[in-house]
């Protein structure tokens, strides 16, 4: 699996060259976000020889296992927390990541205040938007997220410099990446979060400033027998 990763890599990157192009954006503007959960350290170490220095995990506890040993060999590791977050997690997260793309309720914002205080550790923060107000899914809802955004600057004065979002997987993603775009921008928010391994094209001609991408770069998830 390793050998292929750097191949994988710069067909993603080239990919990504070619849509921000196309929309007249700078491929400089994108940066790839490769999601390395449940892949192991190997995989990661394989990217990071390829020049990958962006990663993004789901589970807190694996990436405590994964990247503190490779973030001391590659100092330039940014590592992004993506997945669902508890507030019990919220401390190790902040130790962690560089970033937290998740926030998405008044809890855990509090839990990550006071979790930045005892740590001294301020990572940037995206708030996870429900794009498709679908009752499944986590992340705020599109009617609750400018109040919710006002409360995290403040009351609790996090650094939230962006926003995230996974759209319907059923129907065109663009009406929702276009949406978060404009939520962001009239709200002063620079970064967006959005695109996957079968959307990141629509994503960037819609004004993404991050993609997350995982198989496509480290091929199927292993996952335990009988998970």
């Amino acid at each position: 699996m390793p050998d292929d990763i750097p191949q994988s890599l710069a067909r993603i990157l080239a990919r990504i060259e070619t849509a921000a192009r196309r929309a007249g954006r700078d491929p400089a503007a994108v940066t790839l976000v490769a999601v390395s959960k449940t892949h192991p350290a190997e995989a990661v170490a394989a990217a990071l020889a390829a020049g990958q220095a962006v990663f993004g995990e789901n589970r807190v506890q694996e990436a405590a296992q994964k990247f503190p040993p490779l973030r001391e060999r590659h100092p330039s590791l940014r590592l992004h927390i993506i997945g669902g977050l508890q507030t019990n997690k919220a401390r190790d997260a902040v130790r962690l990541a560089d970033v937290i793309e998740s926030l998405d309720r008044p809890k855990l914002a509090q839990a990550i205040a006071e979790a930045m205080a005892k740590e001294n550790h301020r990572p940037e923060l995206m708030i996870q938007v429900n794009i498709g107000d679908e009752p499944q899914k986590s992340g705020i809802s599109r009617a609750e997220a400018p109040g919710f955004l006002r409360a995290c600057r403040e009351e609790w004065g996090l650094p939230v410099t962006g926003l995230m979002c996974i759209p319907p997987a059923e129907g065109d993603p663009r009406p929702h990446f276009a949406a978060l775009a404009a939520m962001a921008k009239e709200h002063g928010l620079a970064k967006l979060s959005m695109g996957m391994s079968g959307d990141f094209e629509t994503a960037i001609e819609e004004g993404a400033t991050l993609i997350r991408v995982g198989s496509a770069i480290f091929g199927a998830r292993p996952y335990p027998a009988g998970a």
